[in-house]
């Protein structure tokens, strides 16, 4: 039997290392976290970038996962299994946080809803599972961006009220800080007097595959000051990291 081929070894182990970090990472950060030599490390990461597997930022020079692995990643993940391993933290969430509960993944330029839990209360809501929402307008469809940068350069920034990202400045330093913090809100971006609130939802080595989020009036899920509530934020994001988990993400 043939041994290892240590080069896609030693690919395979950046691969893993920009898929667990929350930001990018500089040549010298992969050597000394691998410890590989300058020149081994600049020359896998050109190869991987070639192939679309890692971009480079022009300004900085640091290196992140690429949209052709994202999108490899998120193949082997059909939407029924997102749904059945999402269904038994989404239910808890709409308890814990007392608001609808919404899991989305990316679909031809937007958000596909795949699973919907009611406001646990009486008033009327209506079914949203199979809806299509706006990538750049909704909590779900940031988190979705912030780690897809082929989405990123094709989504059309179409106004839906007074507060819509519609200027490509704007909406790439709201991505920045969705990766930053890791989670992602929206108030009254999509619909006047609605908020929410957003995390991601990941698979095998890290990489996105969709996102759980809660959605409701902007009184209920923001201070006074139009900031999410902290708590629903914390309980999104464990819920978040829960169904990570059920995926095959390691534990953050």
């Amino acid at each position: 039997m043939p041994g290892s081929v240590q080069s896609i070894e030693r690919a395979a182990a950046i691969l893993r290392l920009l898929a667990s970090s929350s930001g990018r990472l500089g040549i010298g950060e992969i050597s000394r976290s691998l410890d590989l030599a300058k020149g081994t490390t600049h020359g896998i990461l050109r190869t991987l970038q070639n192939v679309g597997f890692v971009e480079q930022d022009t300004d900085s020079g640091k290196y992140r996962l690429g949209a052709a692995l994202l999108h490899l990643g998120t193949s082997y993940l059909d939407v029924n299994e997102l749904r059945s391993r999402s269904i038994n933290w989404a239910d808890p969430l709409a308890a814990r946080s007392g608001e609808a509960v919404r899991i989305g993944t990316f679909l031809d330029g937007k958000v596909l809803v795949v699973h919907h839990v009611f406001r646990p209360d009486d008033t009327f809501q209506t079914l949203d599972v199979g809806s299509l929402l706006p990538l750049h307008a909704c909590a779900m469809g940031k988190v979705l961006l912030a780690y897809n940068a082929d989405a990123v350069r094709a989504v059309q920034l179409e106004p839906f009220t007074r507060r819509t990202l519609t200027r490509p400045d704007d909406l790439g330093r709201a991505l920045a800080e969705v990766r930053d913090r890791g989670w992602a809100f929206d108030v009254e971006e999509l619909t006047p007097g609605e908020a929410g609130i957003a995390a991601p939802i990941r698979g095998y080595g890290g990489l996105v595959v969709g996102a759980i989020g809660v959605s409701g009036p902007v009184e209920r899920l923001c201070d006074s000051r139009g900031r999410p509530d902290a708590t629903l934020v914390s309980y999104v994001r464990e819920a978040a990291r829960a169904v990570s988990r059920d995926l095959g993400a390691s534990r953050r």
